[in-house]
Parts: structure tokens; sequence; C-alpha cells
């Protein structure tokens, strides 16, 4: 199955759990031996291959160990840098966003959008 941007969180979690449940046992890698080299626990693997959600740390550790944390480049390729953005910040990288006239959503209550 694709992931789309149409998908739910949760379907997403599912698609992710079962390409690295593949993945291992294409492989030839028990939960345990994935778990005791990505220094991981047990029980952290079988969270992530159900599609549950796990610490970005351990999904990297486990990446890392299957050999896929290069793959990360191409899920979040680094930004080209543009010409006109070279020459007006003569050679500093930007670390602010410009102001706009977006309104003010300060006193909103904010959610991480998790049920």
């Amino acid at each position: 199955m694709m992931i789309e941007k149409n998908m739910t969180d949760a379907a997403v979690l599912e698609e992710l759990g079962n390409r690295i449940a593949r993945i291992r046992l294409n492989k030839n890698i028990t939960q345990k031996v994935l778990a005791k080299e990505s220094g991981v626990s047990l029980p952290t693997i079988q969270r992530l291959e159900q599609g549950e959600s796990t610490n970005l740390t351990n999904l990297i550790r486990v990446l890392r160990t299957l050999g896929l944390l290069e793959n990360i480049n191409t899920l979040v390729p680094k930004p080209p840098v543009s010409p006109i953005m070279q020459i007006s910040a003569q050679g500093h990288m930007r670390a602010r966003a410009s102001v706009t006239d977006e309104k003010d959503d300060s006193n909103a209550l904010w959610e991480w959008g998790e049920q």
C-alpha cells in the first residue's frame, strides 16, 4: 500500500510498521535481535511493527540497524538555498520566518491533533 496524504495518522503508522516488519523478516532478523542491535526494548519493536506510536529516536535506531537510515534524505530532503536568498543574506543562513499579517491565534487552544 502506498502512503498518501489522505490517510489518517493511524493508517500511516500501521503501514510504516508493516514495512519495517517485512524488511526485518526479509533480512531474517527476529524482533529480539533487532531490539538488541538497535538498543531499544522488545516491546518497542513490537509497538512499532503494530503501528503504534513510538519515540522518534527509537525509529532512527531501528532504521539504522536495518540499513535504512539514509532513506530519511528522501523523506525530508535538504532544502535548496535560493540564489536570491543567498545574495540578500550575504552568506548567512536564514534563522527566522518573515512576519506576516496572519491572524493572531495566540489565544487559541493548542492541540497535538491526536485523539
